[in-house]
Parts: C-alpha cells; structure tokens; sequence
C-alpha cells in the first residue's frame, strides 16, 4: 500500500511491475512522522465508528461518517478509515467472496493471502487478493484487485 503526500486515501501499486511508475526514488529509509502527539485514549479508535466534519478549500463543511479500521503501521499517528460516501475505499457486504460452508457469524481462518474472484451485477469477472484482515473487526478485509490500483475494504459478513 502506497500513501501519496498530497492524497487522503492509499493505493495499491506494485511499484516494480506497473509501467505507470518510471524513475522510482526511495527518498529515505524511514518516514518520520513524530510531529504530532498521540492523544490520550487514540488507541480505542480502531473499531469505532466515526463522525467528522472535512472543510474544503471553498469553506464548504461537509459531513463524513465511516468506521476506524486500524493504525497505519509507518505514520502511527495516521488511521485508516473507510467512509459512507468515500469513492477511494468503498466498504460493502460483499457475500459473493464468502466459501460456500462458511455459516453465519462463524468464524474462520484468515482470508489474507487467497486469490478471490466474483462476477458483477454487469457480468464483469473480477479477480484478486486478500491483503489484510483488520483486527478490531476480523470480518473485515482489504482486497486488491488485479484491474483497479485502489484498495477495497469489504465486511465479509455472511447474513442468511
């Protein structure tokens, strides 16, 4: 997962394959990011669900809803959040990804590592991987799929 100054959300890129990136720098071994304090009780964020206005450039305040995901492992003061109405990190029930004997509320073996494929409501085949579990909720995955450079979050929560 690659986090791009500038830009709010992560992408999955495989820096070394994609001919999108050409003349690849690695400016520095480590991002150091100790300017800000970790406020007392952050670490009870991740599983939550949250509520915040983003002002924009305009000074239009808008209201954003989503859910704390976990802690960036290099910006530890940084969080990954998937929202409501994020185009970048949509969430959804996906039930198409789910084994077949898999019952509800069941639990399972982690889904990290394993190829997935489903068929859309348009007919398009997609395909890809389980790159992480989120382990204040382990339902839910980040999926990376072989067409899209965006990272997918997904509560893998079987219903009926």
């Amino acid at each position: 997962m690659v986090k791009y100054d500038g830009f709010d959300c992560v992408y999955g890129i495989e820096l070394f394959k994609d001919e999108r990136v050409s003349n690849l720098q690695v400016l520095s071994e480590k991002v150091v990011n100790n300017k800000v304090k970790t406020p007392p009780g952050a670490e009870e964020l991740v599983g939550k669900a949250v509520e915040h206005l983003f002002e924009k450039e305009d000074g239009e305040k808008n209201e954003w809803r989503g859910m704390v995901l976990s802690k960036a492992p290099v910006m530890t003061n940084w969080y990954y959040i998937t929202y409501e109405k994020d185009p970048i990190l949509p969430e959804a029930e996906n039930k198409h990804l789910l084994p077949a004997d898999r019952k509800p509320g069941e639990e399972t073996e982690s889904l990290v590592g394993k190829q997935v494929e489903y068929v859309t409501d348009k007919g398009v085949k997609r395909t890809g991987l389980v790159i992480y579990q989120v382990p204040a909720k382990p339902s839910v995955y980040y999926i990376k799929y072989d067409d899209d450079f965006h990272i997918h979050v997904y509560d893998l929560v079987k219903t009926t």
